[in-house]
């Protein structure tokens, strides 16, 4: 009996051990592949860091769920083409964005660049005192767009100074007006102006941090429901078919009054009902320090895919059934000499990035929705001392970078891949499960093997 009793307790001590390694086992091909770092320390560090994530108790993703508003692409990219001065340059912008297979543009459609002197006020006279049409520049963008086969994400925005009763150096000049009912107007204007052309309109952007919700107040997630709310009903009342994104979140892990983690935020957003005041849920997908295959997955950590986290918030709130739009997507090839705000990579690896970006989001998750890379291109290189310009996919002359030529070697090749399925994710939440009992048991089965035996 003593024989069979220590045989037994040894195939239990075998298999603990084999139930750990099993359950730290990671769906990865190499180290790049689960970590997104390309230098063996810090992949091996980022092993660590992954082994730290995986074993805790993993984000709810319903991946069976239904999606609504699903597209036939995931392709887009953002442009700033209210700030060519030229049509023909707008004209060239879309051609090009085309061309490399771009379906989608996120094209900001600014609120004070539209109603800019006076509430109803749509005529331009900063630069000419007969004024121009403040509508003109946008509706050529808009009749572009359509020209190209281009669907516009219309991003509504940036308040003009009149919709607030302090001065702008106070306020900044992203703050909210002080009446939402304006900022309701201007978007049912908008709507009204384009039914038919446009259908996808995004009320905000980052109103969690970076000065987007002004430089002298908290940022404010009830007040931001609250204009969010507004922004939805008057939309759907000029067009119900309208499809309306809420504001992307800027990821961060800050719980100040400038910048309030985007997980807490949505959280109260939710509280406050904004889950009946959107159609599409928005985030950034920045990488930042770690490539897109980059797996792990913590609260105070950001990259590529940290919107699994924001997932989770929708699930829990019953939000399911919503996908996830990806407003910027990118990583940045600062020079040497400019402070690396949001990371360093190579052109070769920027290229490389985005598109394993696209790959992953169609492999593996499917609530994504369209994902618009940060940028095509700005009108001018004044600030290429800002670290932030150096996400664009072209020079102002329109000379390609190799991010785009990247980009489009592989949306013209048409040799997607396809969702890989629920057993990933069905091992993601039995990770944990299958760690901690092993673990237990090896420790019971040590103390055991270790307890003096009775004679």
């Amino acid at each position: 009996m003593q024989f069979l009793n220590r045989r037994w307790q040894t195939a239990v001590y075998l298999l603990s051990i084999l139930g750990l390694i099993i359950s730290l086992w990671p769906n990865a091909s190499s180290l790049y592949d689960l970590t997104g770092e390309e230098d063996l320390l810090p992949q091996l560090r980022g092993v660590m860091h992954w082994v730290n994530t995986a074993v805790r108790p993993q984000p709810r993703l319903a991946p069976n769920a239904e999606m609504a508003y699903e597209t036939e692409t995931i392709f887009g990219v953002n442009t700033f083409l209210e700030q060519e001065a030229e049509p023909i340059k707008r004209q060239q912008s879309l051609e090009m964005i085309r061309d490399a297979g771009f379906q989608f543009i996120r094209q900001e459609f600014v609120w004070e660049d539209i109603e800019i002197h006076g509430k109803g006020d749509f005529i331009d006279r900063r630069n000419d005192p007969n004024g121009v049409d403040a509508w003109a520049k946008y509706d050529q963008i808009v009749q572009l767009a359509n020209e190209n086969e281009i669907e516009i994400i219309a991003r509504l925005s940036n308040p003009p100074n009149w919709t607030r009763a302090l001065p702008v150096e106070q306020t900044g000049s992203k703050a909210p007006p002080d009446n939402f009912d304006d900022f309701g107007d201007f978007a049912a204007l908008v709507v009204e102006r384009y039914q038919g052309q446009v259908t996808y309109f995004q009320i905000w952007n980052e109103p969690n941090g970076n000065e987007e919700w002004g430089n002298h107040q908290p940022v404010n997630p009830v007040e931001f429901t609250a204009l969010l709310c507004n922004a939805y009903g008057r939309i759907k009342a000029v067009n119900p078919d309208a499809i309306v994104l809420a504001g992307a979140l800027t990821p961060t892990v800050d719980i100040t009054d400038a910048n309030l983690n985007d997980l807490i935020f949505l959280q109260k957003m939710y509280v406050s009902g904004a889950g009946e005041c959107f159609d599409i849920m928005s985030a950034q997908g920045y990488g930042l320090w770690s490539g897109a295959t980059d797996q792990r997955l913590r609260p105070t950590v950001i990259n590529y895919p940290h919107h699994l986290l924001i997932r989770d918030v929708m699930v829990r709130q019953g939000d399911a059934h919503k996908p996830i739009w990806i407003s910027e997507m990118a990583w940045n090839v600062v020079p040497d000499g400019i402070v690396p705000t949001f990371g360093r990579v190579t052109e070769e690896q920027q290229g490389r990035y985005g598109v394993e970006a696209y790959q992953r989001a169609q492999e593996d998750w499917p609530w994504m929705g369209v994902m618009s890379y940060w940028f095509f291109k700005r009108a001018a290189d004044f600030e290429k001392d800002q670290s932030w310009y150096y996400f664009r996919l072209m020079e102002p002359d329109f000379t390609p970078l190799p991010a785009y030529d990247a980009l489009s070697s592989y949306m013209n090749g048409g040799d997607f891949p396809s969702f890989k399925g629920n057993v990933g994710f069905m091992w993601m939440r039995l990770r944990p499960y299958l760690f901690w009992v092993s673990a237990g048991l090896l420790l019971f089965m040590t103390l055991m093997r270790t307890h003096p035996q009775e004679s």
